[in-house]
């Protein structure tokens, strides 16, 4: 498995447009984009910073995984996200060193990337996504 760069530190938020008050208005990053990913109940916003990017993510359902990320722990850091040049050969590497996996095989994230996320109990509580951009 070859990882690339961070991608993108994911933050839950209430609102994307109260997170856009901190992330871009003040500290100036640029939105580029909001997306909904309905199969995730989420809407997202990335703001880059040089190769990588803040991605703001709000739930778009109290049933969300982000919803009930905020109702346990509060809006903040929720993911950390390694990009991949081959996610199917990062995953078969993990499931062959018998990390704990969320997703068994990728699935459709923001922007046409194929995502992967790996279960917090396998990577000491932080939840890791791994992303593969059709641009790769």
């Amino acid at each position: 498995m070859k990882i690339l760069k961070v991608d993108h530190l994911g933050i839950a938020v209430n609102s994307i447009e109260e997170g856009k008050n901190f992330w871009s208005d003040i500290l100036g990053l640029p939105l580029e984009g909001v997306e909904t990913v309905e199969e995730q109940k989420v809407t997202t916003a990335f703001l880059p910073v040089g190769e990588s990017e803040v991605e703001l993510l709000e739930s778009t359902s109290p049933d969300g995984p982000v919803a009930k990320y905020i109702e346990k722990k509060g809006q903040g850091i929720q993911h950390v996200a390694f990009r991949v040049d081959d996610i199917d050969a990062a995953l078969a590497e993990l499931k062959e060193k018998g990390v704990q996996l969320i997703d068994q095989v990728p699935r459709r994230g923001a922007g046409g990337g194929r995502i992967a996320f790996l279960h917090p109990k396998a990577t000491g509580g932080v939840l890791v996504e791994l992303c593969e951009r059709p641009n790769d």
